[in-house]
């Protein structure tokens, strides 16, 4: 069965995002087909922000609320959408200050993780 056009563009900008298109399986099926076609065809694809923006976005969103899993995927899309380790770590810094103290120091914590991770691959 082929794919509506929203989840065509959902699965471009999450490629863009992630650098991978999403796969059977990642989570399931239904909320995978809602997640590419809401989230990413619809709201990521929105004028008005750039990819960059809502990547920052998310990641402060993710580590206010304390989504570790779901934070360390939006920081490798953070790096791969060309934003800096000191931006992110930035952002941590920032957030420490209105999330409180927990927070960024949790947010840096996982930023560390992420960025030991891709250090790793590169090896």
């Amino acid at each position: 069965m082929a794919k509506s056009e929203r989840y065509q563009k959902g699965a471009a900008k999450m490629k863009e995002l992630f650098g991978a298109e999403p796969q059977p399986g990642m989570m399931q099926e239904d909320f995978l087909n809602i997640t590419v076609e809401n989230l990413f065809g619809d709201i990521w694809n929105r004028p008005g922000l750039e990819l960059r923006e809502r990547s920052m976005i998310t990641v402060a969103a993710l580590t206010v609320l304390a989504r570790e899993r779901e934070l360390k995927v939006h920081l490798r899309g953070a790096l791969n959408a060309g934003i800096t380790r000191e931006k992110i770590n930035e952002i941590m810094i920032h957030l420490a200050h209105y999330g409180g103290w927990p927070v960024g120091v949790n947010g840096l914590r996982i930023a560390r993780e992420v960025f030991e991770e891709a250090d790793a691959r590169k090896k």
